[in-house]
């Protein structure tokens, strides 16, 4: 389809939906390739002056895209939104979830607040960090697959480490109402496969249940996450202020009567510290080891445990000193700053030194859900932040 640009001369909140209506559009489910929106936004910033970087990922069916306006040199802002969304299978939409919809000052689609709103509304925001003679780089990274690990900005950061760029702030406009968010717990997702044998249900003892040795371990990812509850660091700010562990799925079997041969736990973590993943990590490899593998062995030697690592996103570790923090603090007039238990990607950007900070239109309430829409109010007060950012930087 052919999607026109907003009329010449529009207002930047007109911009902002057009560009809004035509990103929901693009069914960026992280299962799916993100690279027509890719292409799309690259586009656009080109027409805008920038120098576009489209960086695919090995299968080429994804993309990050890196741009930059101003001066090629360290320092500057890093504008940073991903593209991805979550599946909208099973969820009972009143709409079609990749057409948008306005209803009553709200804007319905998948993915409108998270996080196109944002995106929609640096692209409305080009003119104004396009004006002039920029003295500071402004930089642009839309990345992939961020709702299953952060894998494409954990592949954008690498790369501007290997070829040595260093932008000095990042904001990542997550949907926080425009609060302003200096530090977030880390997220890390795995998925534990168990092997084992299987045999007929009459006789168990001469097979290898996996599911029982699965549930076995989702027990003990209980036990410990009882016991991670029970000691929160002291003056934790986080709601909860300990960290958490949840099993999203323990699947296996194939019928009443046969012992399953294999099963697989899909489970996450988010800690506050990284020293509690390391525990939690260890744990469990100690008790595989010396619990469930020699038992699962003893009946069949090629048994085995395996775990993946989906992803492991660092917190973002709050900070006296924070550039970006500060700069968004006085755009907003705001003083206070708030913790969220949700991970971003703004962990990866603050390990590779920039200074980062979490702050974007729409709530997370709405995040996931059915019928999810972001109020056009809170683009506006988007669409306002970078206007000021762009008039400081």
């Amino acid at each position: 389809m052919s999607w026109p640009h907003p009329r010449e001369g529009a207002a930047p909140l007109e911009v902002c939906i057009a560009t809004l209506e035509r990103l929901v559009a693009y069914p960026t489910v992280s299962a799916d390739s993100n690279y027509a929106l890719i292409a799309y936004l690259a586009e656009l910033l080109q027409e805008a002056g920038a120098r576009v970087e489209i960086l695919s990922d090995a299968s080429a069916a994804k993309a990050n895209l890196w741009a930059t306006l101003g001066p090629d040199e360290p320092g500057g802002l890093v504008l940073s939104g991903h593209t991805d969304v979550v599946p909208v299978d099973d969820q009972d939409w009143s709409s079609d979830p990749f057409i948008l919809r306005e209803e009553s000052g709200r804007l319905y689609g998948r993915g409108t607040c998270d996080m196109k709103g944002f995106i929609a509304a640096c692209i409305a925001a080009l003119p104004a960090f396009a004006s002039g003679e920029r003295r500071t780089p402004i930089h642009f990274a839309f990345t992939y697959d961020e709702e299953v690990g952060c894998v494409g900005a954990r592949h954008l950061v690498e790369h501007l480490r290997a070829v040595g760029a260093q932008p000095g702030m990042a904001l990542i406009g997550e949907p926080t109402l425009m609060h302003i968010v200096d530090g977030h717990k880390g997220c890390c997702e795995y998925t534990t496969r168990f092997n084992g044998a299987e045999g007929h249900g009459s006789r168990p003892e001469l097979g290898v249940n996996a599911v029982e040795y699965a549930a076995r371990y989702v027990a003990r990812l209980m036990a410990l996450r009882a016991e991670l509850a029970a000691s929160p660091p002291a003056g934790s700010a986080f709601l909860p202020p300990h960290t958490t562990i949840s099993v999203g799925a323990l699947t296996g079997g194939v019928a009443h009567n046969v012992i399953p041969g294999h099963a697989q736990v899909d489970w996450e973590m988010r800690p506050v510290a990284w020293d509690d993943a390391v525990r939690v990590k260890t744990v469990l490899e100690r008790y595989c080891a010396e619990e469930l593998l020699p038992e699962m062995q003893a009946v069949t030697p090629a048994a085995g445990i395996e775990t993946d690592v989906i992803g492991e996103v660092a917190a973002l570790e709050p900070r006296e000193a924070n550039g970006a923090r500060d700069l968004v603090a006085s755009v907003l007039g705001a003083n206070g700053t708030e913790l969220v238990s949700f991970g971003t990607e703004a962990g990866l950007f603050q390990e590779i030194g920039l200074d980062a900070v979490v702050c974007g239109p729409g709530s997370i309430e709405q995040a996931h859900k059915p019928d999810e829409w972001i109020a056009v109010s809170e683009l506006e007060r988007a669409l306002s932040l970078l206007h000021g950012i762009a008039a400081k930087v």
